[in-house]
C-alpha cells in the first residue's frame, strides 16, 4: 500500500495536482552527535552523522555512523539500536578479531552479499571491510589504507583507493565502488578477487550518453545501486543521474541537466536541476530514489514516465530538522546522505547534520 502511495503522490505532483504526502518520523537519533552510548531504545541514542542506510538480510536497518565511526543495526520491530561494527574511536585496526572492538573512519554505506556478510567503505581509511556473518570478525576486503591509485589487473586487497563514498554488490557478489577521488567506478570480481576500472579515467568530465564507460571520463561518481544488469550512478560534482547497462558497459543518461540548481518537478527528469546527489535507491516499484543532499531534499524518478517528483524536504532555502508526524513534503531536512526503501515501501533516509535516521511512509 505504501509503495502505492508513493506512487499516487508523485502522480499528482507530475500532474500539478495537490495531495497529502506520506509522513516522516524518526525511528533512530536524539538530534545529538556525541557518543551517548552504543545500544539502546533507537531514538534515545545519539547517532552522529548518519550517512549510509540498508535494510539487511534479517530485515533490520543497518545505519553508518560517520561521527563516531561506527555501523549500528536497528530492530524495526522492537526499535532497539546496536553496535556492530566500530569501538566508537577513529582509526585503523581490529582485522581479525571482533568487529564492534575495531577502529573505523568514517565508514559511508553498508551492504549485504548473498550469504549475509556486512560490507562497508570506509572513506577516510580509503578501504572496504567485511564483517562474517558467522563469526563477526571483521577483515579487510579492498584497499591498503593508504589514499591513491593502484592496483588494477591484481588483488584487491593490494589496490589504492582515494575517498571511496558508496558500494554495490551484483547478484554474483562483484563489488562495484564509487572511487570518487580518482572519478572512477572500479570492480572486484568476487571469484578471483582482482580489481578493474570500468569506468573513468581520472578525468573530471560528464560521461556522454551512448558512451563507452571504461576508459572514458567521469565526473565524481558518488552513489551508486544495482537492480538486475544496471548500475546506477548519481554524480556529485556533476550534478545528475546515469545508468550503465554492465553487459554492455555503455552510459545512458537518467535525469540532471548537469548544472546544479532545484528545478523540475513534475517534468522530464533529463531536464531538472540537482545539487551535489549522494544516495541512490531501487524501491520495488522500480522507480529510483535520490538524495539531492545540498537542496535538503528527497526526489523520486518514475521510470516507467521519466518524470520526476519531490517526496520528501522543501528545498534549498528550507533547511532544518522540523516536520516530524507530519507530511514529509512539509518537512525539514539538513544535508542528508544515504537512502534505501524497505519491502513495505517506506523509505529511510540518513539525515545526517539533524543526526537522526528518518523514514517516510
Amino acid at each position: 500500500m505504501a509503495t502505492a502511495r508513493f506512487f499516487t503522490v508523485l502522480l499528482f505532483l507530475i500532474a500539478g495536482g495537490s495531495l497529502a504526502a506520506a509522513d516522516i518520523t524518526t525511528v533512530a537519533g536524539t538530534g545529538q552527535p556525541e557518543n551517548n552510548g552504543g545500544s539502546g531504545i533507537g531514538v534515545k541514542v545519539n547517532v552522529g552523522d548518519p550517512f549510509g542506510v540498508e535494510i539487511g538480510p534479517d530485515r533490520a536497518l543497518y545505519i553508518t555512523e560517520v561521527r563516531n565511526h561506527r555501523v549500528m543495526r536497528l530492530d524495526l520491530e522492537t526499535g532497539r539500536l546496536a553496535t556492530l561494527a566500530g569501538n566508537g574511536t577513529k582509526g585503523y585496526s581490529g582485522d581479525g578479531g571482533p568487529a564492534n572492538e575495531a577502529q573505523l573512519n568514517e565508514p559511508y554505506e553498508v551492504r549485504f552479499d548473498s550469504t549475509g556478510n556486512m560490507l562497508f567503505v570506509e572513506m577516510q581509511n580509503h578501504l572496504i571491510r567485511r564483517v562474517d556473518a558467522k563469526t563477526g570478525k571483521i577483515s579487510t576486503l579492498a584497499g591498503t589504507g593508504q589514499a591513491g591509485f593502484a592496483g588494477d589487473g591484481g588483488p584487491a586487497a593490494k589496490a589504492q583507493f582515494r575517498q571511496p563514498h558508496s558500494i554495490a554488490l551484483d547478484k554474483q557478489d562483484n563489488v562495484y565502488v564509487a572511487d570518487i577521488g580518482n572519478h572512477r567506478i572500479r570492480k572486484i570480481d568476487a571469484r578471483t578477487g582482482t580489481i578493474t576500472s570500468i569506468a573513468g579515467n581520472g578525468e573530471k568530465e560528464l560521461p556522454t550518453a551512448g558512451g563507452q564507460a571504461e576508459g572514458q571520463p567521469v565526473l565524481g561518481p558518488r552513489a551508486l545501486a544495482i537492480a538486475d544488469d544496471v548500475l546506477w550512478v548519481a554524480l556529485r560534482e556533476g550534478h545528475s543521474l546515469w545508468k550503465l547497462k554492465l553487459s554492455e558497459g555503455t552510459w545512458q543518461h537518467v535525469a540532471g541537466t548537469g548544472k546544479k540548481g532545484f528545478t523540475g518537478d513534475g517534468g522530464p527528469a533529463k531536464e531538472a536541476t540537482f545539487d551535489g546527489p549522494k544516495g541512490i535507491a531501487i524501491g520495488g516499484d522500480k522507480n529510483v530514489y535520490v538524495v539531492d543532499t545540498e537542496n535538503h531534499a528527497i526526489r523520486l524518478i518514475d521510470t516507467q514516465t521519466g518524470q520526476i517528483g519531490t517526496i520528501a524536504g522543501r528545498g534549498p532555502t528550507h533547511k532544518g530538522g522540523s516536520g516530524d508526524g507530519g507530511p514529509a513534503t512539509a518537512a525539514l531536512l539538513d544535508r542528508p546522505h544515504g537512502i534505501c526503501v524497505g519491502p513495505d515501501g517506506a523509505v529511510y533516509i540518513g539525515d545526517t547534520l539533524n543526526h537522526r535516521v528518518r523514514r517516510v511512509k
